[in-house]
């Protein structure tokens, strides 16, 4: 006669909290004590591939970027007039109104003369003309009447080289007035306080075009431009805090990113090993200006070049040497810490380690003996057991997914993963002295009787019979998966 297994439910009230691992354990045990390995393999990788100590790097992607005011003034250069002399440098510090370049006074009063001379000239000829024009009008009243058609021509020409005059006329003397208002004009002022940047000569001007001879940045508020290129521009957005670090010395600065441009600016990248041979506009990616506002401005020098990374608390992070690994690869039960890995025959063993210091903000732990850099471990999951093949290939290992995760629930267990501390270090298991046979064995109320009756005063337990979790033998022998 078949005899029907029956799931039980364990409810624990504890007054340690140690005690809350009973129940677990037992409905782990009496569920799945038949049960198959999903993978007779467990996918391995080497410590060095793992060590955070010299791996990890969450920030490997630098920026740089150079401090700049956070207003500029253009100033720009007269076309129409030949500069006499820069009076700054690059660097200097200027006020509102100070001289920064003169123009050649000198040619614009040869060009104002000229204007003015050919401006009496054409006003001359026009005089001339309109004489003329009234000397053949009087003739015309005792011409006769083919004389009186020959004067009217003379006439009409006469008047359609004046209307040529005129204008002519009217140039050349909006030309003087312009040139007379350079001359008073003659210089060029710095349109507010601040420091000369960027600052041409007439030469470099003429070649790269445009008006723009100089600025004028402001002193004060200084923030930070940096350059970010199209394949990892989605790693920044506004709001982004950052870690700003100086290219001469150790200092660190923080800010955040508060602009990030949309239009590319004219620097392009070819080298981004898409092939060899000249770049095109296909081979070569685009760079975009974005904009750091730091907490501490003052802090800060204008012009100083710098490297910028996302924030992701690096700073408070520990100087790591040696082996750390994530501490997910840790189990720590009864006071002892070990991980799974892979012994010389290439088999799953628990291998003991001594736990150092723990970065609580990475996430990882120190390793300070029990491993080496060229050994193999695996991440903790319920379906590992000692002697198992351990592989490199992860295609080898097929694992049923309710395998996956912990060896036993660390809810119920008292198994902790990733905790270097030992809390349930006193917690005896009341079931290690029974084998698998022995617990299945066992009526539901044996069980309780027997748990009970090694628990300590302030710990108590009530198994249950659930009718829905009822198996069979058959259901309990059948392989998972």
């Amino acid at each position: 006669m078949t005899r029907t297994k029956k799931a039980v439910t364990a409810v624990i009230t504890a007054l340690a909290i140690c005690g809350a691992g009973v129940g677990g354990y037992f409905a782990w045990k009496k569920l799945s004590a038949d049960s198959e390995n999903s993978s007779t393999k467990v996918y391995v990788q080497k410590v060095s591939d793992l060590n955070t100590a010299s791996g990890f790097d969450l920030t490997a992607t630098k920026y740089s970027a150079v401090v700049e005011a956070q207003a500029s003034a253009d100033v720009k250069l007269d076309s129409s007039k030949t500069v006499d002399q820069i009076l700054v440098k690059e660097g200097d510090t200027v006020k509102k109104g100070d001289k920064v370049l003169t123009y050649d006074v000198e040619s614009i009063e040869l060009q104002l003369d000229q204007a003015k001379l050919e401006a009496e000239r054409l006003q001359a000829q026009i005089d001339s003309n309109n004489a003329e024009i009234k000397q053949l009008e009087t003739e015309k009243k005792t011409a006769s009447d083919d004389a009186v058609v020959t004067l009217n021509t003379q006439i009409l020409s006469l008047k359609s080289e004046n209307a040529t005059n005129e204008y002519d006329k009217k140039a050349k003397d909006a030309e003087a007035a312009k040139l007379e208002k350079s001359m008073d004009n003659a210089f060029v002022l710095a349109p507010s306080d601040g420091t000369v940047t960027e600052l041409k000569t007439v030469e470099q001007l003429s070649e790269q075009g445009g008006d723009v001879i100089m600025k004028i940045t402001a002193e004060g508020a200084y923030r930070v431009k940096g350059k970010v290129n199209e394949q990892n521009i989605r790693m920044l957005y506004e709001g982004c805090p950052v870690i700003m670090r100086s290219r001469i010395d150790d200092s660190v600065q923080r800010g955040e990113v508060s602009k990030i441009d949309t239009k590319p600016s004219n620097e392009q990248n070819s080298d981004m090993g898409y092939g060899y041979g000249e770049s095109d506009e296909y081979s070569s990616s685009s760079n975009y200006a974005f904009y750091i506002t730091p907490d501490d401005p003052e802090a800060l020098m204008l012009g100083q070049h710098l490297l910028v990374e996302v924030d992701n608390g690096q700073e408070e992070s520990i100087d790591k040497e040696g082996i750390w690994l994530y501490s997910e690869f840790i189990v720590t039960k009864d006071g002892k810490s070990f991980v799974w890995a892979a012994d010389s025959d290439n088999r799953i063993e628990k291998r003991e380690v001594t736990l150092g210091k723990k970065d609580e903000m990475n996430g990882d732990v120190e390793i300070k003996s029990g491993l080496k850099e060229s050994d193999k471990i695996a991440f903790p999951a319920k379906y590992i057991k000692e002697g198992m093949t351990a592989t490199v290939n992860e295609e080898e290992v097929s694992v049923d997914e309710n395998d996956l995760g912990y060896e036993d629930d660390p809810e119920f267990t008292g198994e902790d993963y990733g905790e270097t501390e030992d809390f349930d270090a006193d917690y005896n298991d009341p079931l290690a002295d029974l084998t698998e046979e022995e617990i299945m064995s066992m009526t539901d109320e044996e069980l309780e009787a027997y748990i009970n009756e090694h628990l300590s005063d302030d710990e108590t337990v009530n198994v249950e019979y659930d009718p829905a979790l009822e198996i069979t033998d058959e259901q309990a022998e059948e392989p998972k998966g």
